[in-house]
């Protein structure tokens, strides 16, 4: 048997290779390829920016509602005296228990339906929500637009004021009457237990005006 000859192909370890083929070979991007890696780097983290740019915002002035979001206590009384001498009447500021507040009250101009209304929104000692609405100048219009096209139900007396209950595809409660020169909406999430208290507190205030 012979020996393979120098420069013979029959031993792959002698043709030449040696240990240094077995070495990765590290890929050497062009300066135009890095130019164009780093401009697509640069472009995702500048995407990524105004992503955040867009969407902080939102989420700054658009937090989550709960009853803790809008908790304020308005001086309702305070805000009904300011707006008698616009509204030509004292706009409704029940007097109510201990755990209710108020998260607004104001007075709304005219626009171009004519109508002007006081509106005060209260939070329960339940963390609920109720709103009131009083005007002196409905229209049917107007009225059904506030009611949200709402379909009576029912009656409900509270103290000496019978109320409307209205059905609301939305699961908002919603009581409505006339009385006087007014026209009153109640419309909430509260329980009607909620909507009993304040309306026996607001028919107080009616026969005491």
């Amino acid at each position: 048997m012979s020996n393979p000859q120098p420069g013979s192909s029959e031993n792959p370890v002698d043709a030449g290779l040696g240990p240094a083929a077995e070495q990765q070979v590290t890929p050497v991007l062009t300066p135009k390829q890095a130019k164009r890696a780093n401009s697509t780097v640069v472009g995702m983290l500048i995407a990524i920016a105004a992503t955040f740019g867009l969407v902080l915002p939102v989420l700054l002035f658009n937090p989550t509602h709960t009853a803790e979001t809008y908790a304020r206590d308005i001086d309702v009384r305070n805000v009904s005296s300011e707006a008698a001498d616009i509204a030509g009447y004292v706009p409704l500021a029940p007097d109510l228990p201990a755990g209710w507040t108020s998260n607004f009250a104001r007075w709304n101009s005219g626009g171009s339906d004519g109508v002007s209304f006081w509106e005060v929104g209260y939070l329960t000692p339940e963390r609920q929500f109720i709103q009131l609405t009083q005007t002196a100048s409905a229209n049917p219009t107007w009225t059904a637009q506030r009611l949200e096209d709402t379909q009576v139900s029912g009656q409900r007396s509270i103290a000496t004021v019978d109320w409307e209950l209205l059905d609301s595809s939305s699961g908002d409660s919603f009581l409505s009457t006339e009385t006087g020169e007014f026209t009153l909406i109640l419309n909430g999430t509260a329980d009607l237990a909620e909507f009993d208290v304040l309306g026996a507190a607001i028919a107080d205030e009616l026969s005491a005006s």
